[in-house]
């Protein structure tokens, strides 16, 4: 509805709109085939997380979010390489991998590095021939009893709320001025250059200056 004093809209409709309308009757059914592709997605992809594969912590861009983390497309071959893993093996156990994306923090690095070897700890891996030998990391028959199928997303990435401390505000706190700070700090930046210019010259003038003279009398 209009609120306050304005002109109630006119609604532009052509003759004969009602035979136009998009209708949606069509969404418990689509409801219904995106839980049945779910359920058979899960057991085509068993013993494997049903939501997909690990992904990565990735700082998002820009200057305004780079404080946020959120899940990436996969990992990077260098960090797969620092968890000891190769690609095509790691795509075979449930790990996402990015070949285009470059780590260029040593700290993100290592985060995910350590995210990659705590997800290979808790996993149970299913051998590739169950009646031949089993290879290195390779899971007994009662191990593989015990293996479930991860519904929920695997390892979640969530940002942590900073925590909050209260304290007494003091005389000094009480007298300072964001505002005043901003604006000094701006002057001070602003005026930088010159500055160090003109305390520059002054050594200079004093280094070539004579010795004092005699004051007259």
């Amino acid at each position: 509805m209009v609120k306050g004093n304005h002109m109630i809209s006119n609604g532009h409709f052509h003759k004969y709109w009602q035979r136009h309308i998009r209708t949606w009757f069509n969404q418990p059914a689509r409801k219904f085939r995106r839980r049945q592709n779910r359920v058979k997605k899960a057991k085509a992809v068993f013993p494997r997380p049903a939501k997909g594969p690990i992904r990565p912590i990735v700082h998002c861009p820009s200057q305004r979010y780079n404080t946020k983390i959120r899940p990436g497309r996969g990992f990077t071959l260098s960090e797969l390489k620092g968890a000891g893993l190769t690609k095509r093996f790691a795509q075979t156990i449930g790990i996402g991998v990015d070949p285009r994306r470059q780590s260029k923090s040593v700290e993100s690095c290592q985060e995910n590095i350590q995210r990659l070897k705590e997800y290979r700890s808790k996993l149970i891996l299913f051998p590739i021939h169950p009646n031949k030998k089993l290879r290195k990391g390779e899971a007994t028959e009662e191990e593989r009893k015990l293996a479930k199928q991860l519904k929920r997303t695997v390892m979640p990435i969530t940002n942590e709320r900073p925590t909050v401390t209260f304290g007494t505000i003091d005389e000094k706190q009480k007298k300072f001025s964001a505002f005043q700070a901003v604006r000094q700090a701006r002057l001070t930046a602003r005026h930088f250059g010159a500055r160090e210019k003109k305390a520059k010259e002054a050594a200079e003038n004093e280094n070539n200056q004579p010795g004092e003279k005699k004051a007259k009398k």
